[in-house]
């Protein structure tokens, strides 16, 4: 009968899926399963435990208190961990820990189906799982005050890049806006430029900011072509390079290694090294580079390269 209410229903679905995985186990939330499932489970009668005294007022509380203060002896502790399982028999179980959040359906789930629960109980107005998440992550509908100032704000700006303006636009022509609703304050300010840094590549002074990147559009190249690329066009001596955390090429790295690397794809030598396959949706890789002017030996510093393999 209790599985036919919407809310009971949810709330066996979502801490029957909860604890599976806090265990490991694979759920299910097919209700038919567990329409099936709970017309066999038998559900004991509720029976006072006897010897238990609730308190009526603050002087019974108190001296119930003071009578548990005391907390288990000896013999309870003792039979309560001889009953606990042994390490060795618990050999590569894991308990995986779950916590909340708001953007899981499954959590607010379980979430939404107790609220409405506790709410039954006194006769208070439930609440659906999209006013739950609301609660739950103290949404504040914004979308008529800042939201839509700050995105009015962008817009202006993307018009001067999208557009096509009458003269050629300066930095000064951009603006930073800084807005505070609650006093309330606006202005708008000139952005400062981004910080350059000084490289001579090919006899020539490049000043180039974080903005900037090396584009390679040569296909999916080896890892010795790479390099040969970077010492006929750019003069330079490759002595390092890096994928994230990963190095990929180094001058002090293991010579065997080297020379298999040397032969394979780029996007191959990413795979070997992070031990991790290429979304077959990724067309860019990013690579940091250390390298040398091939005539002074003097360090070169480059932005990062944007490597197009597919």
């Amino acid at each position: 009968e209790d599985a036919q209410m919407r809310n009971h229903f949810d709330f066996i679905v979502a801490a029957a899926n909860l604890r599976a995985h806090m265990f490991g186990i694979k759920g299910r939330t097919d209700e038919e399963y567990f329409v099936e499932v709970l017309q066999s489970v038998i559900v004991p009668d509720f029976a006072p435990q006897e010897g238990v005294k609730i308190a009526a007022n603050e002087a019974e509380a108190k001296e119930s208190e003071n009578n548990t203060a005391g907390g288990m002896d000896e013999s309870e502790v003792d039979q309560i961990l001889s009953s606990l399982p042994k390490p060795g028999e618990l050999a590569g179980f894991k308990l995986n820990p779950i916590e909340f959040d708001k953007d899981l359906d499954d959590h607010m789930l379980f979430v939404t189906a107790c609220s409405n629960l506790r709410a039954l109980n006194y006769s208070i107005p439930t609440e659906d799982t999209h006013r739950s998440r609301a609660i739950a992550g103290r949404i504040i509908p914004a979308i008529a005050t800042t939201t839509a100032l700050v995105t009015g704000l962008i817009c202006l700006e993307l018009y001067k890049i999208i557009g096509t303006p009458q003269k050629e636009l300066t930095i000064e022509a951009y603006k930073n806006g800084f807005v505070n609703l609650a006093i309330p304050f606006m202005t708008l300010s000139e952005p400062t430029a981004p910080a350059t840094t000084k490289a001579v590549v090919k006899g020539k002074e490049w000043d180039w900011t974080a903005w900037d990147s090396l584009d390679m559009n040569m296909g999916d190249i080896t890892l010795q072509e790479f390099i040969a690329h970077f010492e006929t066009e750019y003069n330079l001596d490759v002595s390092m390079i890096s994928h994230g955390v990963s190095i990929l090429f180094s001058f002090f790295a293991n010579k065997k290694k080297l020379a298999e690397r040397m032969k394979m794809k780029m996007s191959e030598v990413v795979e070997n090294v992070t031990k991790k396959e290429l979304p077959s949706n990724q067309l860019f890789l990013v690579f940091e580079l250390i390298a040398n002017d091939l005539e002074t030996d003097e360090e070169v510093e480059l932005p990062y390269v944007k490597f197009r393999f597919r």
